[in-house]
């Protein structure tokens, strides 16, 4: 063996492991850099949620609207509408409050009450909270309310979790997303006529004290900076030690 193919060996073992170290930077830094991109998204999303809170009810949207209403947009926009609640389809969901507004908190259900409005349209409404143990309305009949009523609250989204079985629809009438379209399968209503958000009632008082209104948490995660420095920071722990690596195999052919 020459002693030219002696000196360049050395390099030639660090040709696959730069190829990979490259190919691995490029990927973290697009993951850090898709990471930034999305810090500002949520940011932006957060304060347009603030300036929307502060705005005067609008008129719930009827069937006209909903084919192109953008729900992640709509989400949390006062709104108001008027109707007559439908107590006996009640959904109930699962629900936890660790920090209540009112007096009640823990473990417990949310009371989704479809209201079919003037129109002769379906809103489930979120009634609010009440604890483990009161779900089923016969234990507080007070609640109840008949007749002619005016909601004002915050439009929902949906929630859309993944069903790995059957169609979503509990035999119970438990339920552990916010799903309209499918409270109103449950129900037996057309699904053309279910309005594809839901409403949370505002902290007006119900009779009896339940459901607990007002208890909607306008929380958003926002994780990002984090994932920011860690993919960033992963891109260039790499650098160090592919020229650890580098130096050592460098330092052996002396």
């Amino acid at each position: 063996m020459s002693a030219t193919t002696i000196d360049r060996s050395p390099w030639k073992r660090l040709i696959a492991p730069a190829i990979a170290t490259v190919i691995m930077f490029a990927i973290l830094c697009s993951l850090g850099a898709w990471q930034w991109r999305r810090l500002h998204w949520k940011e932006a999303l957060i304060a347009q949620v603030d300036m929307r809170l502060k705005t005067a009810p609008v008129a719930a949207p009827g069937p006209v609207g909903w084919s192109t209403l953008d729900l992640v947009e709509f989400d949390y926009t006062p709104v108001t509408v008027s109707g007559t609640f439908l107590n006996d389809k009640e959904a109930h969901l699962y629900g936890q409050i660790s920090q209540p507004r009112g007096k009640l908190g823990g473990v417990g259900w949310w009371i989704y009450t479809p209201l079919k409005t003037d129109e002769g349209w379906i809103v489930y409404v979120n009634r609010g909270f009440v604890p483990d143990g009161k779900q089923a309305a016969a234990t507080r009949r007070e609640g109840q309310i008949d007749g002619h009523v005016t909601v004002t609250g915050l439009a929902r989204r949906p929630e859309t979790p993944s069903h790995l079985f059957g169609d979503g629809i509990p035999a119970d009438d438990q339920w552990f997303a916010r799903e309209p379209s499918l409270f109103a399968k449950a129900a037996g209503f057309p699904a053309a006529s279910v309005a594809p958000y839901s409403i949370d009632a505002n902290a007006a008082p119900n009779p009896g004290g339940m459901p607990q209104g007002g208890e909607t948490l306008v929380v958003f995660s926002n994780n990002h900076l984090q994932y920011v420095v860690t993919w960033f920071g992963l891109a260039f722990a790499l650098l160090a030690v592919f020229a650890v690596y580098a130096r050592g195999v460098l330092k052996g052919r002396d």
